[in-house]
Formats: C-alpha cells, structure tokens, sequence
C-alpha cells in the first residue's frame, strides 16, 4: 500500500511497516537459493547506505539539531542501529528507565536508574504497597517492561538487573501508638 509523495507516517503506521518487515525478512531468510541471498544482500546494502546518509547529516547537524534528532524515537532507534548515536549508551538508558517512571508510579511502585556495571544495567525497583509481584503480576510486568525499555535504548548492553525492594504497607500512626485496655 503506497502512501502518497511526501505523505509522512504517523507512529503506529511505522511500527506497523516495522513489524511487516521483520516478518518478510524472515521468511526471506528461510527460504534457500541466490533470490533469497541477492534479496538479503540488497537489504543489508540498502540498510548500510541509509546508515551512511543518515551518520552525514548528524556531521552536519549542530548540536540542537542533533538533540532533536536523538529525541525522536525512530531516529533514535536508527542513530543506535547504525553505531552513531552521540549520546553514551549509559545516558540512553536513564533517560528510558525516567520516561517509564511515571507509569511505574501510577501502579504504586517506582523506578530508578542505578547505573551501570560491566555490560549490565541496573535499575531500583520498588514495588508498591509490600504485595511484591503478588499484586496481579504486577512487578513482573514492570521489570520486563523496563528490561525492554532500557535495552531497546541501548542494545550494546547486554542485562538489566532490578534491584528489587518492597515499599513498606502503609500503617496508620495509631496502631503504633494505641494499647489495648490491660
């Protein structure tokens, strides 16, 4: 289905274009001959010429030209894809760990960056209200989600360990402070 000269893609129809091309070059991919390699060939060469238009004008971009660009997701995604993202994998991953922390909060837990050791981030997650993950599966919805999030922002990392801690249940001050009659 072509879109129209010039016509721009909103988000979901780019993910969607995303999703359909994973699924062609994987059937490319399973099926042998020198069609599927020439194919595959064309692909990767496409891909890298892209890379190397795409690297020129982050040489040319000053640097809130290139802060814009790094900010769009797609850009983003392509700036990492190709090795050429100006921004340390380190910051990448913070910066998607706050983006997700709003969404963790809103589930009564919390998320923070912690850093990174080795190839291995880390990240603090509180789960909210002392259920843990009990809570509907909630905590290990939020760890995979934040697993996804850092390493799609940066893949050169190779682990996401949650440190997991449980937020105390709320106790009211007067069960602390009232006895019962002897």
């Amino acid at each position: 289905m072509a879109e129209a000269a010039g016509a721009r893609l909103a988000d979901p129809d780019v993910e969607a274009r995303l999703g359909r091309l994973d699924e062609l070059l994987e059937g490319l991919e399973a099926a042998p001959g020198p069609t599927t390699r020439s194919a595959t060939e064309a692909v990767a060469l496409l891909t890298e010429v892209y890379g190397e238009a795409l690297a020129r004008v982050m040489d040319h971009a000053d640097e809130r030209v290139a802060e814009r660009l790094t900010e769009d997701e797609l850009l983003g995604h392509l700036l990492v894809l190709h090795d050429i993202h100006p921004e340390p994998a380190e910051r990448r991953a913070a910066r998607a760990v706050e983006r997700l922390r709003p969404a963790v909060q809103e589930r009564g837990g919390d998320v923070e960056w912690a850093g990174v050791e080795g190839q291995t981030a880390r990240v603090r997650l509180t789960t909210g209200g002392g259920c843990g993950s009990g809570c509907g599966g909630g905590g290990d919805e939020v760890t995979d989600a934040v697993r996804a999030a850092v390493l799609a922002a940066a893949p050169e990392l190779t682990a996401v360990e949650p440190l997991t801690e449980t937020a105390p249940a709320f106790v009211p001050l007067t069960t602390l402070t009232h006895r019962g009659a002897p």
